[in-house]
């Protein structure tokens, strides 16, 4: 009786407990969530509203939140675009540059990384245990340390300058923890699904295609954008092998120069950094129905 008395004593403070920790949680969360979102979008907002409006209006009013349709300058986003021949920044150029690097890393990255993570989560053989703690470690290692060992090697090559240097120091930084993000995923897909098509009559590779493939389409959509995102987004190694070279620049290079330079107005350099942010929002959003669309996609056969 002595316990049953305890039991029913506790369990109104329990009771009470849960509904003032729910309560609290109820006003807490659109709290969090609003104060977060402002941190992020306000930022970006103002850096977008000031690569819209003249140098002069800057001037007059630099803290404005809101401006008139009148007061919309496109000229700034015209001179960014421009070649440098006429007398633009030639920002049209370096995004064409950063863009074929990007994509080159990340096919060339996917092509080498699902075979890789998938025989690594499927075969047995000697150190298959070790192997992913080497492909983590791996990429761990300060690249700065690689700086001045491949500026040299690169020059003796003479690849020092061109994009196809860039693209192989791109792809050996992101390949070992695209195997090790991808060999993750592979792990949770069913044997059971790969015997069945054995059964049926299908190849190692077959299997791979036509099973494995499909059902790890959203970690392959997402590593190929985390991929991107760092393609798009370096600077220490574009400005170590390509700043001899203006005509081979990227756009995170001739963002740099900008910020670097006095004589380049601010409405210059918020577009330009629009410019360099805005491609990556755009892809995630587009590739978000292909990262939850990959989940289901070949589950059933046929």
């Amino acid at each position: 009786m002595t316990l049953e008395r305890s039991v029913e004593r506790q369990r109104p403070t329990g009771m009470l407990r849960d509904r003032a920790e729910n309560a609290i949680l109820r006003v807490l969360r659109p709290i969090v969530i609003v104060a977060l979102l402002f941190a992020a979008i306000v930022p970006f907002y103002y850096m977008l509203l000031l690569s819209f409006r003249s140098l002069d209006s800057l001037i007059q009013n630099p803290g404005a939140l809101w401006i008139s349709i009148e007061e919309l300058d496109l000229t700034t986003y015209l001179d960014v675009l421009a070649p440098t021949s006429e007398g633009g920044q030639g920002f049209t150029g370096f995004m064409w540059n950063s863009l074929i690097v990007a994509l080159a890393t990340v096919v060339v990255t996917l092509i080498v990384s699902i075979p890789g993570a998938y025989a690594v989560s499927r075969l047995r053989f000697f150190g298959r245990r070790h192997v992913s703690a080497l492909f983590l470690a791996v990429y761990f290692f300060p690249v700065i340390l690689l700086a001045i060992p491949l500026f040299v090697f690169f020059t003796r090559v003479g690849l020092r300058g061109s994009l196809v240097g860039l693209l192989i120091v791109y792809v050996s930084q992101v390949v070992a923890v695209s195997i090790y993000t991808l060999r993750n995923y592979f792990a949770t897909i069913p044997v059971s699904l790969e015997e069945a098509a054995a059964i049926d009559g299908c190849t190692r590779v077959q299997t791979m295609w036509r099973i494995s493939l499909p059902l790890a389409m959203p970690s392959i959509i997402s590593n190929g954008l985390f991929v991107f995102m760092i393609a798009w987004n370096e600077f220490l190694f574009a400005l170590l092998f390509l700043v001899e070279k203006r005509e081979n620049w990227t756009v995170s290079l001739g963002l740099s120069q900008l910020s670097g330079s006095i004589e380049v107005p601010t409405t210059v350099l918020m577009a330009g950094s629009v410019i360099l942010t805005l491609p990556i929002i755009i892809l995630f959003f587009a590739s978000e129905k292909l990262l939850v669309g990959g989940l289901t996609a070949g589950a059933e056969k046929g």
